[in-house]
Parts: C-alpha cells; structure tokens; sequence
C-alpha cells in the first residue's frame, strides 16, 4: 500500500527536482526542449506498451477503445476550461500573466497532467506486485521539464520561489496519494474495468503530450526535436523489453 504512495511520490518529486534546476541552475531554453522532446517520446511509448497494450490483452479493444477516447477527450475539454483561466502555456518557459488566478490555474494544470498518470503506478502493482518501472521512469523523466519550463515561466510572472515550491510540492503529495488511491480502489476491479481505466490514463496521456509536451519541445528545440523525441521512445521500448 505504502509502496504505491513511494513510487507515485517518487515520479512527482521530479517535477519539484526541475523546479529546483530552473531556479538555481542557468538551464537554456534548448536543453528545456530537448529534455521535453525526449520526455515526449518516453511517455508515448510508456502509454502504448505499458497502458495500452496491456489493456487490449486483458480487458479486450472495446473497453480500451471506449476507455482510451473518453480519456482523451475528457482531458481536452479540462485542458480547454483552465487555458481559458492562463494554464494555456504551463510548460511554456515564456513569461506568462502574473495573475494569481493564472498561478492557480497552472498548478490546476499541473495536477490534472499528475493524477491519471500516478494511478496507473499504483495500479500496476496490484496485478504483478511490483512497480511498473516503465511507467515510473516515463512519468519521472517527462516531470523535469514541466518542472522546469513551468517553474521559468511562474518567476518571470513575478511568483516567489517560496509559492514555487510550495506549489510542486503539494503535486508531489498529490501524485502519492493518486498512486496510493490507484492501489487501494482499484485492488478488486474487473480486468475489463481496469482495462478502460489504464486506457483512460493513456488517453489523457497521449493528449495531454499533443497539446503541451510537443509544441513546447519543437518551440524550444527546432528541428532536431524528432529525432530526440524518437529516441526517446527507443529509450521506451527497451525498457518494456527488460522489464
């Protein structure tokens, strides 16, 4: 039980660890792109072997199909509610508005990109009673840079270090207790339910890096960001391999 809550906190410390490096460490805006490029191919393939593929073998295509778009289209209709409040560009390094409720809506943000992603960590120790260290290391590498560009863009905006990290820090929280929840709820589900469940994780996921990951990485890393971005999710199929 506990060690759910470990590995979600573990994959949500990352996005405080890149806020820390944005603060302290003069990072370029193109290594931001590239970690983001990498992140975005690590991710992609994270929700293709790990969630999906997974979830076709055992719950069957329905239930992935129906899962995998609610989850996607139910991530786009949030993801369009709180660009309307200033999370539009959350992992944009840019300066952003330096309204409070823009802060709050891209921690909002922020949140909504964690939860789907720590359930399915914790989730995924329930059927073969260790972490899925793919979903771990994806979910870990892909934080960075949102710490990181997010965290650029709050203190250009005028937010202090302080509110920063008090910030990423309740994500951290946040992502344990979504992987601890993950555990805990999802312990007696159905194959079928827990099929459309990872879906939806993989849904989100893949829309949430086509609407944010990907336009940051190429705005900050040009034309190289595919080959990045494929190596990336080289780096994932062999971890799936190994796993």
């Amino acid at each position: 039980m506990w060690q759910a809550a470990m590995w979600g906190g573990i994959s949500g410390s990352a996005v405080l660890l890149g806020a820390l490096a944005a603060v302290f460490l003069p990072i370029g805006k193109k290594i931001i792109g590239y970690i983001m490029a990498f992140g975005t191919g690590v991710l992609i393939g994270a929700s293709t072997y790990e969630l999906l593929g997974d979830s076709v073998h055992n719950g069957g295509l329905k239930a992935t199909s129906l899962g995998f778009l609610a989850g996607a289209v139910v991530f786009t209709f949030l993801d369009y509610l709180i660009s309307r409040q200033g999370a539009n560009k959350r992992k944009r390094s840019t300066k952003q508005m330096a309204a409070s409720s823009s802060g709050i809506a891209i921690f909002i943000g922020t949140v909504m990109d964690a939860i789907p992603e720590s359930i399915m960590i914790g989730a995924s120790l329930i059927e073969n009673a260790t972490v899925s260290w793919l979903l771990v290391i994806a979910i870990f590498i892909s934080n960075i840079p949102e710490g990181l560009s997010s965290t650029t863009g709050l203190v250009k905006s005028g937010f202090s270090k302080k509110k920063i990290f008090l910030l990423w820090a309740a994500v951290l929280f946040i992502s344990a207790f979504s992987s601890w929840t993950g555990f805990v709820f999802l312990d007696h589900a159905s194959e079928t339910l827990m099929a459309a469940i990872a879906a939806f994780a993989g849904g989100g996921i893949i829309a949430m890096v086509g609407s944010t990951m990907m336009p940051e990485a190429y705005e900050e890393g040009g034309s190289i960001t595919g080959l990045i971005a494929a190596l990336g999710l080289l780096a994932s199929l062999i971890l799936d391999h190994f796993s």
